[in-house]
């Protein structure tokens, strides 16, 4: 049966995007297939044409590949044209509940934006942001989905040989803060005023505001719930430039992305990121900078200074009021207060200098509840039992709490390697299993298993990597 796609891209002015095919895969193999993703968009009917079909060996039905244009600020720097160097949105489909969702191969081949590289995914990172995207969905992070990865049958060279392979992705959309400055760098406000309509009516945005504002205030909202969201789990993103800020304020482009293990505030994992731009702690200053960026190019649109300061002051208050309440529901808390910061400080300091697991010592945390005089956090946890029993609740009800808001399984680094380095040998099970744990990381069943444990000093992985 065929599935139709649409392309809603294609009403947007032509210099946002080629019309390009996929590169040919002579033998691709399917390694994962994500079912219940598939049934949501009605795209179950692939699945047995799913290896030519998601590697562009196979091109479905109604489908018009376009690579996207969009510029984008890396590390700071302004490149005015980046786009889609490896990647092809097929299309979208619209699910039951009336949603657009962008269907894109990633690793497809080199596109006209690829600027010297081949194009293709070595099957690392397609195996990583596969586990990744699909661990932050269940963990209620806003993110692209992963609906199939496959191997092509033709190997990437980067530093050494590796099984050429392709994501499928699924968004809610592509459009960036890169995409806005394509366009402003090249003074086409007309385009622009295009582009911006086209976010209102896609995303649903206020009426009552110009087009630019409602937009702005949109991406304020959504940015301040991500970061918060990607903070409360120790998560980094490793390279948040300009072009991989999604206006939908779903998590994008996993690269060089990793979870703290020892916590410290200004971890960096990135193998690109020498001077911390992207650390832990920067994340919501530089989403900040890029809101400014974007303000900038909104203002082609909407000559009103001040409306657009008085909007990006409130950014960094808004993702601080989300944060504390994030981790107000970890520490077991009804609700966080202003007092509470110097808590969150007092812990997150202490973890530091002791260089202690960020995801176990919350459970560390809560199993000293009912027997405090083993409490290994010293003055700080006195003062968190203090706190959280404050109001008569009871050690049950606070223990429940934190349960349901701190994941027992995370996907770490040294997990990912390791499935990485057997599927690489032709081994995916370690791959599978991994999902499959990942799939339900609250379970306290996983506690003594091997997917919990912290990282030994050998396995430890230091440096993540972008993969193109």
């Amino acid at each position: 049966m065929a599935v139709p796609l649409h392309n809603s891209y294609l009403t947007l002015p032509a210099i946002l995007r080629v019309e390009q095919e996929p590169a040919a895969a002579p033998a691709p193999t399917l390694i994962a297939w994500n079912a219940p993703l598939a049934d949501e968009l009605g795209l179950s009917a692939w699945h047995d044409d799913a290896a030519a079909r998601c590697s562009g060996a196979r091109l479905p039905r109604f489908a018009r590949p376009v690579a996207l244009a969009y510029a984008g600020h890396q590390f700071g720097q302004f490149v005015p044209q980046l786009g889609d160097g490896r990647a092809l949105l097929l299309g979208e489909r619209i699910d039951d509940s009336g949603r657009r969702l962008d269907v894109q191969l990633k690793g497809s081949g080199r596109t006209v934006f690829s600027r010297g590289g081949d194009g293709k995914s070595p099957l690392g990172p397609v195996l990583r942001e596969y586990l990744v995207s699909e661990a932050m969905h269940v963990l209620g992070v806003p993110t692209t989905r992963s609906l199939a990865a496959v191997t092509t049958g033709v190997p990437v060279l980067r530093e050494s040989a590796s099984p050429g392979a392709v994501l499928t992705r699924i968004a809610s959309s592509h459009v960036r803060v890169g995409t806005f400055e394509f366009l402003a760098a090249r003074g086409d406000t007309e385009a622009l005023a295009q582009l911006a309509r086209y976010v209102v009516e896609r995303f649903g945005l206020a009426s009552e505001l110009p087009p630019a504002l409602a937009i702005f205030e949109h991406v304020i909202a959504v940015q301040a719930d991500l970061v918060g969201r990607w903070m409360s789990l120790g998560f980094i993103h490793g390279v948040m430039n300009t072009d991989n800020m999604a206006l939908s304020g779903e998590t994008i482009d996993y690269g060089p992305c990793a979870y703290i293990d020892e916590f410290k505030l200004d971890k960096v994992f990135s193998s690109i990121d020498r001077f911390g731009r992207y650390a832990f702690d920067q994340q919501p200053v530089i989403a900040a900078w890029n809101l400014s960026r974007l303000a900038s190019c909104l203002l082609m649109l909407h000559d009103e200074v001040s409306a657009f300061e008085s909007r990006l002051e409130s950014f960094l208050p808004v993702w601080q009021a989300r944060y504390h309440d994030l981790l107000a529901e970890k520490f077991g808390l009804e609700a966080s207060t202003a007092d509470d910061a110097t808590l969150f400080e007092d812990w997150f300091s202490l973890l530091e200098t002791r260089e202690l697991d960020y995801t176990c010592s919350w459970h560390e945390l809560a199993a000293t509840l009912d027997r405090p005089e083993r409490c290994p956090f010293g003055e700080v946890g006195e003062r968190w039992r203090a706190r959280v029993t404050r109001n008569g609740r009871s050690v049950a009800q606070v223990r429940t709490q934190m349960a349901a808001a701190n994941p027992v399984v995370i996907p770490r680094n040294h997990l990912i390697e390791k499935a990485i380095v057997a599927a690489e040998g032709g081994d995916y099970g370690v791959f599978h299993a991994l999902h499959r744990v990942l799939a339900t990381p609250l379970d306290a069943a996983h506690f003594d298993s091997e997917w919990a444990q912290p990282p030994t000093t050998e396995e430890r992985v230091s440096e993540t990597f972008c993969g193109t």
